[in-house]
């Protein structure tokens, strides 16, 4: 990413919108990278302090601007961090494309989606916390973070369904109780150990941002997921999901373990 930490910053009535920069920057104008790099400062420090112990002064000094330069962007605290929740959600939202472009088996869809999205957790712990400060300081962003996420996880389902690859279910209720299966394995096993032992996965942290921007074929995507993961939780998920999705052959007759026991005599 272009560093412009080191460039004065130029007074106020000079300053290019970011509309004005694009003009004569080819590919994501100066104002857009310099909107991301706020962006990505803020959530380091939201993930950090939080966001009553946060300032714009922090975000502004880990970005490498003035805070002159903030205010083109954002007017408030707030208004950042709702971005911030917005900007999560879209990057979440297109590393799972990006890993499931031009597959058609829902089996393997799901696959990479949580590949993905487990390699997307390991570079992006702070949005965990990020997301649950949302849901007191800016509900409406938190509920549209996981909305988002669903509206598309549903259609993917429900056409999944209608094609005959999986079995008929209510695909937005199918799509949260899978969310919810990702959410809180990344939770268990990503999240938790590097609140308990920073410093000594501080290596780790970095091998594994740096393999999530590196382009991965599917062995090596797969084999990424279970360095996140230990192995066994891995192949417990696909196998729990691959039976769970499967079409059976009597779908509404409840098995043995489903139908109630017979009154025992006296």
């Amino acid at each position: 990413m272009m560093d412009e930490a080191a460039q004065p910053s130029a007074p106020a009535n000079e300053r290019a919108t970011p509309a004005r920069e694009s003009l004569s920057t080819p590919g994501p104008s100066r104002g857009e990278i310099t909107r991301q790099r706020i962006l990505e400062a803020a959530e380091a420090v939201f993930g950090e302090l939080g966001y009553y112990e946060a300032s714009i002064s922090e975000i502004t000094r880990r970005a490498g601007v003035a805070q002159g330069t903030f205010y083109i962007y954002f007017r408030t605290k707030r208004e950042i961090f709702v971005e911030l929740v917005k900007d999560l959600g879209r990057r979440l939202r297109e590393a799972s494309a990006a890993a499931t472009a031009g597959l058609t088996n829902r089996l393997e869809i799901e696959r990479q989606g949580f590949i993905a999205f487990f390699r997307f957790a390991a570079a992006h712990r702070s949005v965990y916390r990020i997301v649950e400060e949302a849901e007191r300081v800016a509900p409406e962003a938190a509920q549209e973070y996981y909305q988002s996420i669903s509206r598309g996880y549903a259609r993917g389902l429900r056409a999944a369904m209608e094609a005959g690859q999986i079995r008929p279910m209510d695909p937005e209720t199918l799509a949260y109780a899978l969310m919810g299966i990702g959410h809180f394995l990344a939770l268990r096993w990503i999240v938790w150990p590097q609140l308990t032992n920073a410093p000594a996965s501080a290596a780790a942290t970095e091998a594994r941002n740096a393999r999530a921007a590196a382009p991965q074929s599917q062995d090596e995507s797969e084999q990424s997921a279970e360095q996140v993961l230990p192995p066994q939780v891995f192949a417990t998920l696909m196998d729990f999901i691959t039976h769970g999705l499967a079409l059976t052959s009597s779908p509404t007759e409840p098995g043995p373990e489903a139908r109630p026991s017979e009154p025992q005599p006296d």
